[in-house]
């Protein structure tokens, strides 16, 4: 079930069902709720509400979609945030999974949640944040749904928990983006002197540089070789590899995909069948999984045909992502809110 962050209106967003942040008396109200209600249609859905209210903080509900696009609206009651309240987290997760659980019911493939309780109920966005996804991750070890679920928030800066990281991140890309700038003016003014210096030559001296050359990329080959030796053999198939790497890290196939973000039907694709091979930003994904350094990385890439290119925003941010986990803390929902506040597709998504 990947779970993804968006910056849209969740009347728009194409989902299956999409969760109301509602009050008590699933009455219409402002901002998300009232968005809902008039994307519905006013008097249908609250002759639906009537019927089912009221309902107690972390409690959720199901009606139709009446006339918004989605099939079904699932009504959802947060605590109004007051500090030191030590039972408004476990209420505000309540609401993440007993709406999951009316999805899930319904056999719902999709569904969107607003940041509950994050507006005029003053839940902090951080926390608000850090507890539907634990809610979310939570539903997914207990069921086995094939569900995709959208958070869906209005600002990408609402967050000041991440705004450090992304500082340092956006020094990272500008310092690795002049470099390769460097690098590639560097090796066009190389290739120009080195064809002037040929051109110039005599026949003798250029037979003795194209067979330096020659032995040089002979070389070059021989250490690619050694190196891919370390990731075992190279006609290993991406699939092939996937699992050995999953026997050393002593993972069951269910953490691996679940840490991935990833859709179950995708991952046994993947396991099943070796002539497959998954998009790029599944295979960064399952890397994030394995908890793969930088180097280890670049080999599970170069298996399946890709390579990290700092021309590249996105492979820069998880990059430096990788480069900077301490005690092998992989988190891919930090990655993808890093992905998500750079304007990035975020890793987990259906292949």
């Amino acid at each position: 079930m990947p779970l993804l962050i968006s910056r849209n209106d969740i009347t728009l967003v194409e989902a299956d069902a999409i969760v109301n942040a509602a009050n008590a008396r699933l009455q219409m109200g402002g901002g998300v709720c009232g968005a809902i209600f008039r994307a519905a249609g006013p008097a249908k859905l609250q002759a639906a509400c009537d019927k089912l209210a009221p309902i107690e903080t972390g409690q959720a509900v199901i009606t139709d979609g009446f006339d918004s696009k989605a099939k079904y609206i699932i009504h959802a009651v947060g605590p109004i945030y007051q500090p030191g309240n030590p039972n408004q987290e476990k209420q505000l997760y309540d609401c993440y999974f007993n709406s999951l659980r009316l999805a899930a019911d319904k056999h719902l493939e999709s569904i969107a949640f607003p940041l509950i309780s994050s507006g005029i109920y003053g839940y902090p966005p951080d926390e608000a944040l850090s507890t539907a996804q634990r809610a979310i991750h939570d539903f997914l070890g207990e069921y086995e749904e094939n569900m995709i679920v959208y958070l869906i928030v209005y600002n990408n800066n609402a967050f000041s928990a991440a705004l450090s990281m992304c500082e340092e991140v956006e020094s990272y890309i500008n310092e690795k983006e002049i470099k390769e700038d460097t690098r590639a003016r560097k090796s066009l003014r190389d290739f120009f002197q080195r064809r002037s210096s040929k051109e110039s030559c005599s026949k003798e001296v250029q037979l003795d540089y194209e067979q330096q050359c020659e032995v040089s990329n002979a070389n070059t080959l021989g250490a690619s070789a050694q190196e891919d030796d370390i990731f075992d053999r190279l006609e290993d198939s991406f699939s092939t590899l996937l699992f050995k790497l999953i026997r050393r890290k002593q993972m069951t196939n269910a953490e691996v995909y679940k840490n991935a973000n990833l859709d179950r039907r995708l991952f046994s694709k993947i396991i099943s069948n070796e002539e497959y091979t998954p998009r790029k930003n599944t295979v960064l994904a399952l890397a994030i999984s394995l908890k793969l350094n930088l180097e280890e990385t670049q080999k599970l890439l170069r298996s399946a045909g890709y390579a990290i290119s700092h021309s590249s925003k996105a492979d820069l941010i998880i990059e430096y992502y990788i480069l900077h986990q301490e005690n092998k803390y992989y988190n891919i929902d930090d990655l993808n809110f890093l992905l998500f506040q750079h304007k990035q597709v975020q890793l987990g998504q259906v292949d």
